[in-house]
Formats: structure tokens, sequence, C-alpha cells
């Protein structure tokens, strides 16, 4: 029996080519918990993405917020170019459909008839099943192989056989896009390849547009020809063979692991944490790299120019202290080799200071990105001038709005103290300042201390490589 469930109503380009999913710099927290920062994210229809991160991470919530469950916080969320909220809920049903990890059904119901529930968005609560539903309700159990089941007492079902009868109910409902909440977990080897290869073949075979958060990274790679890597924020994505690196998963996951291609097969595969292999092979990767010598101060997007170029020239190097979701965090945690971290939204504590501190000691250039300062990391700015006093070299990076060379000055200060007040004014640090001008303080002692304000991104490379 053949078997069609692609919507008949679904014409991919009847949105103008927009992405199907749209997730435009979203942000969610619960009250005092913040979960993840400026999310941007986009599907395309037909697309087959996983999802990846470490628990706690937020994928779930993610998923949450993309289902309708959750409103963020910040940003928004468009689903075939329509803002999410503006959907009503039996109109969203027909469109996105959701496979929990695990589903708890305190009643008897049959496999067939929790696959009915998803037709739940066509006929109401009170509505009455017609011959095209019966019909939905059928190929859902047929495409999925639960259809010998369907007279079986759903809590009578083995882990894989649940699983394949939860995504038959989200069929069900006829839905664009399916979002799959760790749809291995607890299962064991045989029935996790089914659930993914029932899920690949939705995709390949009838347009089924899939995000998945997986726990796997090996079942990702092997099944998703896109991954996103997730930690409360956006660090990686792309195809496997870019997500999937080791200096990146180790600092995401905060354990040593090797990527390679098993013989025999044509996926990337990751060596299980912890491994002796993989320890050795990190310890063996950074011994023959040379030490970071430049540290990168920044925060709030203010480091990305900096951060992406010394990437870009081979400049290895350290990055902090950086709040955990910050956009600038997210982006060093993929090109810098070590990024100190703290909590989200939290002041700088002491422990990370005492961290600061020692990794400065180790480096011979400090780069000061034009941030905001406020009372939470005006510290970076004491610990920058202790460095500056013990010899290390400070470039602080003057804002675009305020890249005036020393060339283009309309005259030529006649006094040192008229020429640190110039250099000053080109820090811009006045209008970033909410210290109530400590900030400012520190960075004319920053200067006085030899530090050199640069405009031009060039010679901050230069420098930097020297």
């Amino acid at each position: 029996m053949v078997v069609n469930l692609r919507p008949e109503s679904w014409n991919v380009s009847a949105a103008g080519g927009l992405p199907l999913l749209e997730v435009r710099h979203v942000t969610f927290g619960y009250e005092l918990q913040p979960v993840f920062f400026d999310v941007c994210l986009q599907l395309a229809a037909g697309e087959m993405v996983g999802l990846l991160g470490p628990n706690g991470s937020g994928k779930t919530t993610l998923l949450r917020l993309l289902s309708g469950v959750l409103r963020p916080t910040q940003g928004e969320i468009r689903l075939q170019g329509r803002e999410l909220d503006r959907w009503r809920r039996r109109e969203l049903a027909r469109v996105v459909a959701v496979v929990p990890q695990e589903l708890h059904i305190p009643f008897d119901f049959t496999v067939e008839q929790l696959v009915a529930l998803g037709r739940l968005p066509f006929v109401g609560l009170l509505g009455s099943y017609g011959p095209q539903d019966r019909a939905r309700i059928e190929a859902a159990m047929q495409v999925t192989g639960v259809a010998a089941l369907a007279k079986r007492p759903f809590n009578e079902l083995s882990g894989g056989e649940r699983q394949r009868v939860l995504v038959a109910m989200a069929l069900a409902q006829q839905p664009r896009l399916l979002l799959l909440d760790e749809p291995t977990a607890h299962l064991d080897i045989r029935y996790q390849i089914e659930v993914l290869e029932l899920v690949q073949r939705l995709n390949r075979e009838h347009g089924l547009t899939v995000l998945a958060a997986m726990h796997d990274l090996n079942l990702a790679a092997r099944y998703f020809p896109r991954l996103v890597l997730f930690q409360r924020g956006i660090v990686a994505d792309g195809t496997p063979a870019t997500v999937l690196e080791p200096r990146l998963l180790s600092r995401v996951y905060g354990i040593a692991v090797q990527v390679g291609i098993v013989r025999g097969t044509a996926h990337f595969s990751v060596v299980p944490p912890g491994s002796r292999e993989a320890q050795e092979a990190e310890e063996e990767m950074a011994a023959l790299e040379p030490p970071p010598r430049v540290f990168v101060m920044a925060g709030g997007g203010s480091g990305e120019r900096v951060m992406r170029a010394l990437a870009d020239w081979h400049i290895p190097f350290l990055a902090g202290v950086l709040n955990m979701g910050d956009s600038d965090h997210t982006l060093a945690l993929r090109l810098a080799s070590r990024v100190l971290t703290e909590q989200p939204y939290a002041p700088l504590s002491q422990a990370a200071l005492e961290e600061l501190r020692t990794a400065l000691t180790t480096v011979e250039t400090l780069i000061i990105c034009p941030m905001y300062v406020g009372p939470g990391n005006v510290a970076l700015l004491g610990e920058a001038l202790t460095a500056a006093r013990q010899g290390c070299r400070v470039l602080l990076v003057a804002p675009e709005t305020a890249a005036t060379e020393p060339s283009d000055m309309a005259f030529i200060p006649d006094s040192e103290s008229q020429e640190l007040s110039l250099l000053l004014a080109r820090t811009g640090i006045a209008a970033r300042d909410y210290t109530g001008g400590e900030a400012t303080r520190l960075v004319e002692q920053l200067l006085q201390a030899g530090a050199r304000v640069i405009s031009r991104l060039t010679e901050v490379l230069a420098l930097s490589a020297a």
C-alpha cells in the first residue's frame, strides 16, 4: 500500500520562498533563571536537522517555544512567514506536531485510539471521525509500522513501539513540521535505529520537515544532514563535518572527545567521552599547537570582529571573562582556544577574577574591545591595568564611530595632558561607562601605563601576530 502523507495544500513556493520556520533573536528565561539568549535559526521546508547540546542547554525549552507552548521573553518566531503568536491553537496543530520524549497515559488507550487523537485539530473534542479522518489514522499507522498493534493497549508496548505510535499520532495531524524531543532516549540500539530510520524515511519520501533534539552524537551524525550545536544559544550550525569538531565539542560538553570516520562507514563518529584514546588525542593536539599569546576582553557583541579576524589569521587566543549566553561567549566557544566563563547575568566572581589573573600572566598581548562597562564587569579593567603595569601589551580597540586616526586630527596636541585627553576620547569609553566614572578613570590609567588606542583591525592583527 503506497501512502502519501504530504499535505495536499502545502505548496513550498506559496510563501514566496520564505523559510518554513524562522527564529529571530529569541531570548527566554524563567523569572530568575535565564535559559538562552539571542537565538537565530531558520528551517527550510524539507530539511532534517538535529539539535545537539548537553543536558540543561535549553534544547527542550527551544522545542516548546517552537511549538507555541512557551512564549519568548524577547524576539519573535515566524511560521510560514507569520508570527507564531498569531496562530490559533487548532490551526497551529495542523502544521506543527510534537513527539515528546515520553508520554504517560493514565487510561487504557489502544494504539488506534491514541493515534486518532492526532485528528483532534480537524474534528474537535466533540466531533466525530469521518471517512477521511479514518483513512488518515490508518495511513499514519501503516507508514510507522504499528497497524498490527492497533488493538493493543499503548501502556503494554515496548519503548520502541511506543515511540513509533507517538510518531504515528503526530503524523495523523498532517503536519508540515515535526519536532522530536530526544526520540531515542531510553531505547536500546535496535529501536533507536528503527525510530530514526522511520523519521528519515518520512523526511525523504513524504517531504516532512524535521527538527529533533538528540543526545547521541553518533546517531545525529549518521541520520541528520544538518546539525545545530546548542549551549544557551547556537554555538555552531552546519554539516556534521563542521559541527562535530573535537575542540568545539570538548568546550561545549566539558570533556575531551575524538572525532573521525570509522572504517567501513561514511559518517562521522565521536569517541565516547572520557575514553583514554580521546584524552590522549586531545593532549597530543594541544602539544602540537603553540600556546595562545593573545587575550581578548569583550562582551555584548563588541568582540565579534576581532575574534573572527584573529581566527581567520590563525592567531590562537584566550577570551573572557564572558557571561554564559552572551553573544561573544557563544562565538568564543567556537573560535577561542579557551574561554573564561561566568554565570548568566552574574557579576564577576572572585574565582573568575583569579582565573583571569592567572591567564593574563601567560599572554603577551591583551585586546580590550569597545564593550559597555558596568559594576558587574568593571573589575576586568582593573585586572587589565595590573597586567599592563607588569609589561603586558594592551590594545584598546576604538569603536567604529570613534575611529579617528591621529593623522586625521585637525591639530597637534601641545601637552601630554591634552594628548591623553584626545586618546581617551578616541576610546569612546565615556559613552560606555555605566560605573559613575570608574571605568573612564581605569582606561585613563591604562593609557598612562602604555596602552595603545587602535582603530584599524589590520593593526590589531599585526601587533597580535608580532
